[in-house]
């Protein structure tokens, strides 16, 4: 029969381990999920890098007279010098009458 003492090192000899392998099982989980956050934070960063180059590239055109142009026309129905307006009556839409005259 093993001795008193040898059977308390024996033990505690076990209890350490068992706390040096939870605790590395712990710091694994730890890493992996930080692992996990750090694609889910590069795949948001890759996003946003892209989204800053999108407007870059809007401001770049905007910025030009062409853009000036596209936007006075597209936002604001403004037409150049020298341009006409057409307008296009669908037949599915109603005939108003213009509104009476001042005075009459």
């Amino acid at each position: 029969m093993p001795s008193f003492r040898r059977l308390i090192i024996i033990t505690l000899a076990v209890l350490g381990l068992a706390i040096t392998v939870s605790y590395y099982r712990f710091e694994l989980e730890r890493i992996a999920e930080i692992r996990e956050a750090i694609g889910k934070s590069e795949a948001v960063l890759k996003e946003k890098r892209e989204s800053v180059r999108n407007y870059k590239e809007k401001v770049a055109f905007y910025k030009t007279q062409e853009g000036a142009e596209h936007l006075a026309r597209e936002q604001y129905n403004l037409v150049g010098e020298g341009e006409r307006v057409i307008l296009l009556k669908s037949p599915d839409a109603e005939v108003r009458e213009s509104p009476p005259e001042v005075g009459e």
